[in-house]
């Protein structure tokens, strides 16, 4: 997806809405600066260029998920809809881009805009530092985790598409950014015994002083890393609660337990 790509057959006459959730993620294997690139090819470009044809075709609504890194990161109190945007890496500044220019598209063509920014998802398919953390847990591999007294909000895939489900239909939400939770903030430790239960684990959780883990991120060049995994980042969900009276439908454990469901199969498989 880039700014070239042609919509047409895709959209074709009769699409009312539009739900945008492409995008170019990091890549850990990839440089620095050939990432920003293709953050900005897919993740802006392709985004806008997306919303442009979209408004050609008649769409009514065109619902972009993007992600509540374009609000920063780091915070101790929750994030809120109405905070001012400081996106800190090439990966949030080009979903912080694309919404400046699906602004801009609604602006100038009267289509619909909605903007949902969750945090970390998951559920059956995750990839990434999710999974490597069930993983660790489910071969009881010691985690350094114990000591570790942050608050984290994340949303189960379950719970995102309800969300999303809600923007499609509700009249409130056109012209609105609403960030998405399940409502239910964890600190690392909890989430770590959360996803051992699911599992049917015990915890292998270590109490390392966070000051050695950051000592240890200094040493090996790995500050930002340690900062983002030692570090708090909540959601506050009462806009979207209240405006379009939406509650998650979905526990953060039942979440866990479906993602669970999803590992042990995978591995029966492999």
């Amino acid at each position: 997806m880039n700014k070239n790509t042609d919509w047409s057959e895709a959209l074709g006459q009769d699409t009312d809405v539009v739900v945008h959730l492409a995008a170019q993620v990091p890549l850990t294997d990839t440089a620095a600066e050939d990432q920003a690139d293709r953050y900005t090819q897919a993740n802006t470009l392709g985004t806008a260029n997306l919303a442009r044809r979209c408004a050609q075709h008649g769409v009514k609504r065109f619902i972009f998920v993007s992600t509540v890194k374009v609000l920063g990161e780091g915070k101790s109190e929750p994030y809120q809809d109405t905070d001012l945007a400081v996106p800190a890496d090439a990966y949030a500044i080009s979903k912080w881009d694309a919404e400046q220019a699906l602004w801009q598209v609604a602006a100038e063509t009267g289509m619909e805009v909605v903007m949902l920014r969750p945090p970390l998802v998951y559920g059956p398919g995750v990839k990434g530092n999710f999974l490597r953390l069930m993983q660790a847990i489910d071969k009881r591999r010691p985690l350094p985790l114990g000591a570790i007294h942050n608050q984290r909000s994340l949303i189960y895939l379950g719970n995102l598409v309800d969300a999303i489900h809600r923007c499609v239909t509700h009249p409130k939400a056109a012209g609105k950014a609403f960030l998405v939770s399940d409502g239910d903030d964890v600190s690392t430790p909890e989430l770590v015994r959360r996803i051992a239960a699911s599992l049917g684990r015990r915890p292998f959780l270590l109490p390392v002083p966070a000051s050695w883990m950051q000592w240890a991120g200094r040493v090996l060049g790995k500050q930002a890393a340690v900062d983002r995994l030692l570090g708090s980042l909540c959601v506050d969900i009462s806009p979207l609660r209240e405006e379009l009276d939406w509650t998650p439908p979905y526990s953060m454990q039942a979440g866990l337990e479906a993602t669970a469901q999803w590992y042990r199969k995978t591995k029966e498989v492999a």
